[in-house]
């Protein structure tokens, strides 16, 4: 059985990389399939161990990166870790599926150099700042100093846009998971 690939994509939070991501996944040719991600957080409300994430101790999960059995992780807040182990990228791709990341734009960077050429990296862009703007507005679901904090992670993480294999701009959602999958189909035929 060929093993599959390391498929990673990164973008500003409200470019749309997770509704991209929805509809890749229903491509069946695409052969996709999602790791679970560790974090030294608690579990909230119904998640389960194994499932949504697996749920380690802080003290666990630090044991774990001196072993080196993540191929990225960061400590997101003090106390709370959240990684990629490298047993649940092998368990997708020795299983011949091409496994999808969603990963910040340093977690997707330090894949990216961990795999090499077993890895694409795409950084999904927004057409334009207003744009991401305005969709960042029409969820709702931000304050407005939320807001302006994203967009000005928006920045910093559009920076690292050109050390990415390919960008894709979500200017229209169909014509991006079209881009997207066709760069994966691509990608996986090598």
């Amino acid at each position: 059985m060929k093993e599959g690939k390391i498929i990673i994509l990164s973008a500003p939070s409200g470019t749309g990389k997770s509704t991209i991501i929805s509809h890749l996944v229903k491509i069946s040719d695409l052969s996709l399939g999602f790791s679970v991600s560790a974090t030294s957080r608690a579990p909230r409300g119904e998640e389960k161990d194994g499932k949504e994430y697996y749920f380690l101790s802080e003290k666990e999960f630090k044991e774990m990166a001196d072993r080196g059995e993540f191929v990225e992780w960061e400590e997101v807040y003090p106390g709370t870790c959240y990684g990629t182990l490298l047993s649940e990228v092998e368990r997708v791709t020795h299983n011949g599926r091409n496994l999808i990341m969603d990963v910040d734009v340093k977690g997707a960077l330090n894949i990216k150099k961990y795999f090499g050429e077993k890895a694409l990296a795409i950084f999904v862009m927004p057409p334009s700042k207003e744009e991401l703007e305005k969709r960042l507005r029409l969820r709702s679901t931000d304050s407005e100093e939320s807001i302006n904090k994203r967009l000005a992670k928006a920045d910093f993480e559009m920076s690292f846009a050109p050390r990415f294999d390919t960008l894709v701009v979500n200017d229209e959602l169909e014509k991006a998971v079209e881009r997207t999958a066709s760069l994966i189909r691509d990608f996986s035929s090598r």
